[in-house]
C-alpha cells in the first residue's frame, strides 16, 4: 500500500512525512520523491504476545511517499505530480496556519491534477490516431478503438473541469484505461495542517465529503511532541492547553480511509499483523504472506482475536467451538487470526 503526500511548497508536507515514518527527509531529494515505511499501530499484538510468547513480533506497515512541493503559480506542477501516479491513495496537505483556505486550496489541487491527467490523455489520443492509420490485426484494432472511446469521454470530462470517476465508467472502458493511474481518479483525503495553538479541529469537518474525509492536526507541534517521552509530552500539552492528535490515530485513519484493514497470524516463532484490502478473501490474505501460498492454498483456520485473548489460548477457543475452517473465498474480517494450510 503506497500513500502519496501532496502539497504546495511550505505546507508542512515533509514534516508530515517525517512524523508518520520517523525518517528525516533528505534535502537532496527535495525535487524528487522519497519514500519510507510507516508502522501501523496494532495493540492486539501485545495481547497475542502474552499468549504465544513469540521469538519475533512484526507490525504491518504502509509505504509513504514525500513528493516535490507544488508551485502555487502552477508552473511545473504537471511533472511534479507524475511522482504520484503509482500511489494507491493521496493525502492532500492544506496549511491553514498561513491564512490559506481549505476550499480554495483543494480547488487548486484538483485543477493541477486535472491538467496533469489531461496531458496524458491528449498525448495518448494522438498516438492512437497515428496507430489507427496503419493496417492492424482486427484484435489490436478493436482494443485501440475501445481505448479511444474511453479516453475521448475522459478528455471531455477533464476539459469541462471535472475529475475522473471510476464508478461512472463502464467496466470495458475502465479496464482499457486503468494502466494510466489517473490522479483525479484516486481516492484521497484532506489533511489540514493547523497552527500550534489550534484546539478546535472539528471545525474543519465542514469541508469533508463522502469522497474526501478530513483530518486536522498541527504537524509541526506533533513532530516535536513525538520526540519527547509520552509522559513528558502529555504533561506539556496539559500545561499549555494544547490538543494532541497523535501519530497512531493519523496512520490508522489513513489506513481505514484508504480501504485497508489488518489481519493477524500468531505462533511461537512470530506474531504479526498484515495489511490487506477490506472485503478481501482468504486467498488474497494468503498471497500477502507469500505468493506461493496462492497456488498451494488448501484451507485456512480462523479465530477472532477478541475470542483468543478473552479465552487465553487456541485450545480454549476450539473447546468453545469458536474457531472455523474456511475455503479460499472466505471474506476476511478485521482482526481475524488466520492459520493457513498449504500443500507441500
Amino acid at each position: 500500500m503506497k500513500i502519496g503526500l501532496v502539497g504546495y511548497s511550505g505546507s508542512g508536507k515533509s514534516s508530515l512525512f517525517s512524523w508518520l515514518s520517523g525518517v528525516t527527509p533528505d534535502p537532496a531529494a527535495v525535487n524528487s520523491s522519497q519514500s519510507a515505511m510507516a508502522l501501523i499501530p496494532e495493540p492486539r499484538l501485545e495481547a497475542l504476545c502474552k499468549i504465544y510468547k513469540p521469538k519475533k513480533v512484526t507490525y504491518a506497515s504502509m509505504e509513504v511517499d514525500d513528493t516535490p512541493g507544488l508551485n502555487r503559480d502552477h508552473v511545473g506542477n504537471v511533472s511534479k505530480l507524475a511522482y504520484l501516479r503509482e500511489a494507491d491513495y493521496l493525502v492532500c496537505l492544506v496549511p491553514v496556519f498561513n491564512g490559506a483556505r481549505v476550499d480554495s486550496e483543494m480547488q487548486a489541487f484538483v485543477e493541477d491534477m486535472i491538467l496533469a491527467d489531461l496531458e496524458i490523455v491528449v498525448n495518448r489520443l494522438e498516438k492512437i490516431d497515428e496507430q489507427l492509420k496503419r493496417h492492424l490485426p482486427k484484435e489490436n484494432l478493436e482494443k485501440l478503438q475501445i481505448e479511444k472511446e474511453a479516453l475521448v469521454v475522459i478528455r471531455d470530462r477533464l476539459e469541462s473541469g471535472n475529475p475522473i470517476l471510476a464508478d461512472e465508467m463502464s467496466d470495458e472502458h475502465y479496464h482499457a484505461t486503468r494502466s494510466f493511474r489517473f490522479l483525479t481518479e484516486k481516492r484521497r483525503m484532506i489533511f489540514v495542517n493547523t497552527g500550534d495553538d489550534e484546539v478546535d479541529f472539528e471545525q474543519y469537518q465542514r469541508f469533508a465529503t463522502d469522497r474526501e474525509p478530513v483530518l486536522a492536526a498541527s504537524v509541526g507541534l506533533e513532530l516535536e511532541l513525538n520526540k519527547m517521552e509520552p509522559e513528558e509530552a502529555d504533561a506539556f500539552c496539559q500545561e499549555m492547553g494544547l490538543t494532541r492528535v497523535g501519530r497512531d490515530k493519523v496512520v490508522r485513519t489513513i489506513m481505514d480511509n484508504s480501504g485497508q484493514m489488518v489481519f493477524l497470524t500468531a505462533g511461537e516463532k512470530e506474531v504479526r499483523s498484515w495489511l490487506m484490502s477490506k472485503n478481501g478473501t482468504a486467498l488474497e490474505a494468503a498471497g500477502r504472506i507469500h505468493s506461493d501460498f496462492i497456488k498451494k492454498f488448501i484451507r485456512c483456520e480462523v479465530m477472532s482475536c477478541d475470542d483468543l485473548t478473552r479465552l487465553g489460548s487456541e485450545r480454549e477457543v476450539k473447546s468453545a467451538g469458536l474457531n472455523h475452517r474456511e475455503t479460499k473465498d472466505y471474506i476476511v474480517k478485521e482482526g481475524d487470526v488466520l492459520l493457513f494450510h498449504i500443500s507441500q
